[in-house]
């Protein structure tokens, strides 16, 4: 039996794959690389039909964050030229909010730069919770505030948060050449905090740091141990002014294989397409759909997104239909509205192509030519989101 029958027949049963099978996936090449799309578009629509989640980022306050993280715009020591700004009020967060739930966002993620929140900060992400709650009431709030203290996630969830965002973004064994000032497990342990409160945890990566295939496979098959409910795919934005800025590693087609591996090794999760994707999938972006089920709609934290009526007619051209606040995201073994599987995937993989070529160089042919970081409101008085 072939890899991608093999790989599908585990998606359809929530099987693990193996290592070697996850990583024969990035080293696919060119020539194999829709029957890759097809194969895992099959578990995709098996856990979540053609349905595409839409998510909202409000970001409440921006830059002077005291941590080291090599990939961030907002990092300590970056010269990147970003907008700077405190906490935005409650009223103007929830103002910026309606703005996504308006074009379809069906979930709104709160994000602070910062190592982790005060006690007096989790009161002031309350209230903003509050606000939004009360003009949507059916929206999702996600927090991503940083590491947590014991407390803090139970509180966030008294205050109507319905879930948190803290990603692991790289394999434990290179996580101390990006960031030195908190760990790993760090992150693992914020991530726990959120599940031991009875929040929908949120933790994903961001590749393209110049990590290894073994480094992808490794972070991803920690994130299934840990079990969130959702899984965001970042592809690294090579800022000037930050140490990574050299960093031009992916192609679209390298970012597909990725995609394409996260959703075998996490099957039944929302597999959310993130930041970077105008960057680095450009015209190949409404394939992406067929691996994951979730994207988020406008700018990112310091960069812009492609303009929200880009993305739905991208998702309805390509035969998808945006998820209603109606439907619950996940299948019913994940606790979601579902009790049988949500597509009507057929069992059978998808025939790869014969050739044994190498993968083609992902490095060699990446085009920075091509490529344009906007960012975000820089060098203005544009308002946050606006």
């Amino acid at each position: 039996m072939d890899l991608l029958n093999t790989l599908v027949e585990k998606g359809l049963r929530r099987e693990l794959p193996s290592r070697e099978e996850a990583l024969a996936v990035l080293a696919t090449s060119d020539d194999e690389l829709l029957d890759v799309v097809a194969a895992a578009g099959k578990v995709r629509r098996q856990w979540f039909g053609r349905r595409v989640k839409l998510n909202y980022l409000v970001n409440l306050k921006s830059g002077l964050c005291p941590e080291d993280c090599s990939y961030c715009s907002q990092r300590l020591g970056s010269k990147a030229e970003i907008l700077k700004y405190t906490w935005l009020k409650p009223d103007e967060a929830s103002k910026a909010a309606a703005a996504g739930v308006a074009g379809g966002a069906k979930r709104v993620c709160l994000v602070a730069s910062g190592r982790g929140p005060t006690d007096r900060d989790v009161e002031r992400v309350s209230q903003t919770i509050g606000a939004i709650k009360e003009e949507n009431a059916d929206v999702e709030v996600c927090a991503c505030l940083g590491l947590l203290s014991e407390g803090q996630a139970e509180r966030l969830k008294a205050a109507g948060a319905d879930a948190y965002n803290h990603n692991l973004n790289t394999s434990e064994a290179t996580y101390g050449d990006i960031t030195t000032t908190h760990t790993y497990a760090d992150r693992v342990e914020t991530v726990r905090h959120a599940q031991g409160a009875g929040l929908s945890a949120c933790s994903g990566l961001i590749a393209g740091m110049g990590e290894s295939d073994a480094d992808l496979v490794d972070v991803v098959f920690g994130l299934r141990e840990l079990d969130p409910d959702s899984v965001p795919v970042n592809f690294l934005i090579p800022f000037e002014g930050t140490p990574l800025a050299d960093e031009w590693n992916l192609t679209p087609q390298r970012a597909l294989r990725i995609l394409a591996m996260v959703r075998f090794v996490c099957p039944d999760v929302e597999v959310r397409l993130a930041g970077g994707r105008e960057v680095h999938l450009r015209t190949m972006q409404p394939l992406a759909l067929h691996l994951v089920n979730s994207i988020f709609l406008g700018d990112y934290l310091t960069s812009e997104g492609q303009e929200g009526k880009a993305d739905l007619d991208m998702i309805a051209d390509a035969g998808f239909e945006v998820e209603g606040t109606d439907t619950t995201t996940l299948p019913g073994h994940r606790g979601g509205g579902c009790d049988s599987p949500c597509g009507s995937a057929p069992a059978d993989g998808a025939e790869p192509a014969e050739s044994a070529e190498p993968a083609v160089s992902d490095n060699a042919s990446a085009r920075t030519d091509l490529v344009t970081v906007r960012r975000r409101g820089a060098g203005t008085d544009l308002a946050p989101n606006a």
